[in-house]
């Protein structure tokens, strides 16, 4: 009897030793896919974090690159704004100082021919008063046409022409305004300072004395500037060219 049942014993022995690697292998199966499908959806999400990162760093360059044009734009704006003005002012000073010199020339044209009564100015009235005026206008037409280069060169020449006209104080203001307008600051310094020191009683003495400050900042004479201005605000305290030194001390 038991030799009938080892055969089939054996056979049932062998048979469970078959079957048991077999579900082993199929649960290791299952565990190392599950392994790799973890590992694959923490390199996507990682990938993905990145690719967010990414796309959050570009946006905020392009909300950066958006902000610096409208601050581009808008200080090209100021820039074209500001421009306007300063050519704006340039031209209502030129107008100004040409209409100061019309109203005047109308109260020294009378002084002009003056000299002409007088016996020691005779050598002055030699020269035609009616030239004088010529040329004294010739050259304001050309500051007020912009001419720097010509104006300064025909006042200069009016100055050393007729010594002793009344428009000697104008000739060398508008002398020195000209040679200013070329950044030529020792030259115009020159004319503005005699305007100034030989001619303190005239009406654009006072102009004089600021345009000659002008001249020293623009050189970097800090201090020359400073005594000019001051000197400015103690000669001719009511002034407008005072009003305006105030206001550069202040700076």
């Amino acid at each position: 009897m038991v030799q009938r049942l080892l055969p089939r014993l054996m056979a049932a022995l062998l048979a469970g030793l078959c079957v048991a690697p077999a579900a082993q292998a199929g649960l290791f199966d299952d565990e190392e896919a599950r392994a790799r499908i973890n590992a694959l959806r923490n390199e996507t999400g990682s990938r993905l974090d990145k690719l967010e990162a990414s796309a959050r760093a570009q946006l905020e360059l392009a909300n950066q690159i958006e902000q610096l044009k409208a601050e581009i734009a808008r200080l090209r704006g100021e820039n074209e704004v500001l421009s306007n003005d300063l050519v704006n002012a340039n031209k209502r000073q030129k107008d100004f100082y040409v209409d100061l010199d019309n109203r005047l020339r109308k109260i020294e044209a009378p002084a002009a021919a003056a000299p002409e009564a007088q016996p020691q100015a005779a050598p002055v009235a030699a020269a035609d008063p009616a030239a004088e005026s010529r040329d004294y206008e010739a050259a304001l037409t050309q500051l007020r046409g912009g001419k720097y280069k010509e104006a300064a060169g025909s006042f200069i020449a009016f100055t050393r022409a007729y010594p002793s006209s009344s428009f000697l104080p104008s000739a060398h203001f508008w002398a020195a305004s000209a040679l200013y307008q070329q950044k030529d600051n020792v030259g115009a310094a020159e004319h503005y300072g005699k305007v100034a020191s030989q001619w303190p009683e005239d009406s654009r003495a006072p102009d004089a004395l600021l345009g000659l400050a002008s001249t020293q900042q623009a050189r970097n004479d800090n201090v020359g500037a400073t005594r000019s201005l001051e000197k400015l605000i103690s000669r001719y305290p009511s002034s407008s060219a005072a009003q305006i030194a105030r206001q550069r001390l202040k700076k």
